[in-house]
């Protein structure tokens, strides 16, 4: 048995596991590595917000409306982000990486579970802001379809702003962040200029295979709901994405656990949670 259960399970913990194995052998996602405390409690609040007395009559439905399937999926997704989030990681990454990058003719740069966009759009403001965005390509990808179009969208509420404003000012922002979006109503459209050189795409870290050869993969606050197993698995995954010397940046509460991950790679700044794939051509391929 996949998880992290002792030997002895309670009936809910049967119920989720069933849950989340009914979700793979039908539809193909696979949730099994995920921590279980983060799929249980995202399947519980899903029940309660249904009309089911329990999770296996959620199960049922699920296994025999894709639909309702479809429906479900967007909340087992990792939506916590925000524009410039932790200022502190931006400003080291616009002083000390960016640097790097421009050694670059062309960079090729990965946000892996991009969510709705916010540090994709940071990130692309950063790179005008140094000149070379020009010669950059940010892949954004999800494995969630839907919040892949609210990404693509560039649209935020306006009560959003003024937190990204700080979060900008705080990161060593160079303009006004005005400058990067106009106000519609309620809400802030982010420039078309910032979205030229960004492809939104599907990926699944947990079942799709390396994303071409990137100088930098961002992967923050996604690690954490992944077991052991599932984390060495998509670190090696970036091992393979990355040319030698890439950079991958972690959230501030992750890290690189296995063994055969830290003989890929090099702490590179581990405040930051940052990381370089090793230069040595004995893991390299």
């Amino acid at each position: 048995m996949r998880g992290e259960y002792s030997d002895i399970m309670d009936s809910e913990d049967i119920e989720v596991e069933l849950f989340i194995q009914g979700m793979f052998f039908k539809y193909g996602y696979d949730f099994r590595d995920y921590s279980r405390a983060h799929m249980k409690r995202r399947i519980k609040n899903r029940l309660v917000l249904s009309d089911f007395d329990n999770i296996s009559q959620m199960q049922h439905r699920m296994l025999t409306d894709e639909l309702y399937f479809k429906s479900l999926l967007p909340g087992f997704s990792i939506n916590v982000t925000n524009m410039f989030r932790d200022p502190e990681f931006f400003a080291y990454i616009r002083n000390e990486i960016i640097p790097i990058l421009k050694t670059y003719p062309k960079v090729k740069i990965w946000h892996a579970g991009c969510s709705t966009g916010e540090e994709v759009y940071s990130m692309a403001i950063m790179l005008i802001e140094e000149g070379i965005y020009d010669r950059c390509t940010i892949y954004a990808t999800d494995f969630n379809e839907s919040i892949l179009k609210v990404a693509s969208q560039g649209i935020f509420g306006l009560d959003k702003v003024k937190e990204y404003t700080t979060n900008y000012i705080n990161s060593k922002g160079k303009k006004d962040f005005f400058d990067y979006y106009t106000e519609k109503g309620s809400v802030a459209i982010m420039n078309q200029s910032l979205k030229k050189n960004i492809i939104f795409s599907q990926h699944n870290l947990v079942i799709d295979q390396v994303f071409g050869e990137m100088q930098i993969i961002i992967c923050r606050n996604v690690f954490i709901y992944f077991n052991n197993q599932l984390q060495e698995k998509v670190t090696h995954l970036f091992y393979q994405s990355l040319c030698r010397g890439g950079i991958l940046c972690l959230g501030s509460e992750e890290t690189i656990k296995s063994l055969k991950a830290r003989d890929e790679f090099e702490v590179y700044e581990e405040k930051q949670k940052i990381y370089r794939k090793k230069l040595s051509d004995r893991n390299y391929r």
